[in-house]
């Protein structure tokens, strides 16, 4: 399954990295399951996914003003990390982003655009062994607003030196679309975990 990008010259790459490159967000789903349960919050999967995007202490505020509960940022935040960590020996790359990184590499520059910690990202991407093949990284908290704001995407394309209208951006998530068409860019949508097996499923 190849992914189709669009016309244009692009002189740089802005990747969101879980859901994008690494196909992390079932465990991240497994992890968040944990450590919210451990704290009386409920978290369907499809919440979890309109999320995707989101820092994980922004997620965490987000459901203790909607549940009315009273969950430890921080505390909630590491578990929720560590579960994760726990499960790295089971993560995979996504194989259409990851043949679009080793067409390029080295031939353009490639930043990571993150709501996950830079902790988190280092983790996933050193596990595939793709840690160096990246130029620049914007994780929580080096930006005030998150997507769907373009302040990530735009930090990014500063980092590198590239004009915003210059950069590809590689995305799964419907608020870094958002966030990356706000900041002047084009967007290769990646699909879902589960829009993939659709289409796995479909052609076979």
């Amino acid at each position: 399954m190849k992914l189709e990008l669009p016309e244009g010259n692009f002189k740089a790459y802005l990747f969101d990295c879980d859901g994008t490159i690494v196909d992390s967000m079932p465990l991240h789903y497994v992890a968040w399951k944990r450590a919210l349960g451990e704290q009386g919050c409920p978290f369907p999967e499809e919440k979890f996914y309109a999320m995707g995007g989101m820092p994980v202490r922004a997620i965490i505020a987000a459901l203790n003003e909607e549940h009315g509960l009273s969950m430890p940022i921080e505390q909630t935040a590491h578990s929720k990390e560590q579960y994760y960590t726990e499960m790295i020996e089971d993560l995979k790359a996504i194989p259409e982003v990851l043949a679009h990184i080793d067409d390029q590499h080295g031939r353009i520059p490639f930043a990571v655009v993150s709501g996950s910690t830079r902790d988190s990202v280092e983790t996933s991407l050193g596990q595939l062994g793709l840690l160096d093949r990246f130029d620049a990284f914007v994780c929580a908290g080096d930006y005030a607003k998150g997507k769907p704001d373009p302040e990530p995407f735009l930090t990014a394309a500063r980092k590198l030196g590239v004009k915003p209208e210059e950069c590809l951006v590689f995305e799964d998530a419907e608020v870094g679309v958002v966030a990356a068409k706000a900041a002047g860019m084009k967007v290769v949508k990646v699909r879902l975990p589960h829009e993939r097996k659709a289409q796995a499923n479909a052609s076979s």
